[in-house]
């Protein structure tokens, strides 16, 4: 069996810790059983690999999730779709990946989420699928979830008729996020919670990309990318697929979307700088600043700071944020495959000359990608740690006090010897994340590369130390 999780998502339910580039699973809210705080996709790839199944598992995400998966979760196989288009054309690309790769059309490819809350029996139930598929002869096979009580949240899986022994139930139909008076009366029919999990034959995707008009290879399905139509893989093949076996999962499973819902599974009742009163029951304050936040006398309530903004809100009516979050508010935190920056500054002058003032971490061991800038002028100021600089081919070391600017046309990397803090000061009349050349990202490229002296930047950087 194949995993394939998907990772998608803008945040907007758990604004402000979360947008764009750092939807909810990457958000380190959960504790482990260490007492560290981890995210949940951390989280579900640690019971991945604990199941055995990490050497079987692929993520499909979009190019703007990909470097804080490997910050997180480091050298993870990742499927790239170049932008978003919802779970069909996401799941076609990762099954043409597959096929691409040599995998048979008889294996079963098994679809889920990057980040259910479960217990570690979920992903030993998933390997079932495979015997569901196998011995009922559908098309699909899907995991439901016991019901636990009548949610509005959740779409629901209504079997066609009782289990009679055989592990799975044949699907009768689906009802998506009935009211909860319906949703009692589906529970009764025995209906199961739909949790987005589901598998089938290689050959099913494939037969279905062929009638669909589409490529079966990875590189040319990824060629026509851009044109698929956005859609869901559950309008687009699901709903309409008429032999779908269900099997029931009866242990922990719980969606994280929401503050209320995350709130009752973190664990800390506060992270962060803060303090919160003994009369504020069912309070919970999360805190990425470094200014203090207090909070006396309020009840089921969620403070969540972060540099993006500020949210204080009762928990019962936090879904709402999504509604007036704006959209195209730049994130001011990401984390990157070599660390994290947070924005502290952005001026626009009357001359038309912009200023961005960044922090930005970059991690032992870990570098920049070798890259020029177009249109700006960059400053940075390092205060904490020390690394290697690289600018125009020539090598130096740098360590905190040091100041180094970085002209237009210039390539330059950095790489961290130790934990390195800096401040950057980007200036320019365009000031842009996308502006930017990048020749290579990885260091033995980067010493391959670049001469000085007619040595290696690789055995300078091992005087350097």
């Amino acid at each position: 069996m194949k995993l394939v999780l998907l990772s998608g998502g803008s945040g907007k339910r758990l604004w402000p810790l979360s947008n764009d580039a750092r939807s909810k699973q990457f958000l380190k809210v959960l504790e482990n059983r260490d007492g560290e705080m981890e995210s949940m996709v951390q989280r579900v790839w640690g019971q991945i690999k604990s199941a055995g199944l990490a050497d079987s598992t692929v993520i499909a995400t979009s190019k703007v999730q990909v470097e804080i998966l490997q910050n997180q979760l480091g050298g993870v196989p990742i499927i790239v779709e170049p932008e978003r288009r919802d779970t069909f054309p996401a799941i076609a690309l990762a099954a043409s990946y597959l096929y691409s790769q040599g995998v048979g059309l008889d294996e079963t490819v098994c679809i889920l989420p990057v980040d259910p809350y479960v217990d570690d029996r979920f992903f030993d139930r998933i390997a079932d699928l495979e015997g569901a598929l196998h011995n009922s002869g559908a098309k699909m096979a899907l995991m439901g979830v016991n019901p636990t009580y009548p949610s509005s949240k959740y779409g629901y899986i209504v079997p066609e008729s009782d289990d009679t022994g055989s592990g799975y139930q044949k699907v009768g139909r689906f009802t998506e996020k009935p009211s909860e008076d319906r949703a009692e009366r589906l529970i009764e029919q025995g209906a199961l919670w739909n949790c987005g999990v589901f598998a089938f034959k290689l050959s099913y995707m494939m037969d279905h990309l062929l009638r669909a008009g589409l490529p079966m290879q990875y590189e040319d399905l990824l060629a026509r990318y851009a044109t698929l139509e956005k859609i869901s893989f559950d309008y687009a093949v699901v709903e309409k697929e008429s032999h779908i076996a269900v099997i029931p999962y009866d242990g922990y499973w719980k969606d994280l979307g929401t503050w209320n819902t995350l709130t009752e599974n973190m664990g800390l009742q506060r992270i962060g700088k803060g303090a919160i009163s003994e009369d504020s029951t069912n309070t919970h304050l999360i805190n990425e600043l470094d200014i203090p936040v207090t909070i006396i006398g309020l009840s089921d309530a969620i403070v969540a700071v972060s540099p993006d903004g500020i949210l204080v809100s009762d928990k019962e009516s936090s879904p709402r944020v999504k509604d007036m979050v704006d959209a195209g508010q730049r994130p001011m935190y990401e984390e990157r495959r070599w660390g994290w920056y947070r924005v502290l500054d952005y001026s626009k002058f009357d001359d038309g000359t912009e200023v961005l003032t960044k922090r930005i971490g970059l991690e032992a061991g870990k570098n920049l990608g070798y890259r020029k800038h177009l249109y700006r002028t960059d400053t940075w100021t390092i205060i904490s740690g020390e690394g290697i600089l690289v600018k125009a081919g020539s090598i130096s070391r740098v360590q905190a006090g040091d100041v180094i600017t970085i002209e237009p046309g210039t390539y330059h990397c950095l790489k961290a010897f130790h934990n390195m803090e800096y401040i950057e000061v980007q200036k320019g009349e365009v000031v842009q994340e996308e502006d930017f050349e990048e020749m290579f990202s990885s260091w033995n490229d980067i010493e391959k590369h670049c001469v000085v002296s007619g040595a290696k930047v690789a055995a300078n950087s091992r005087n350097a130390q």
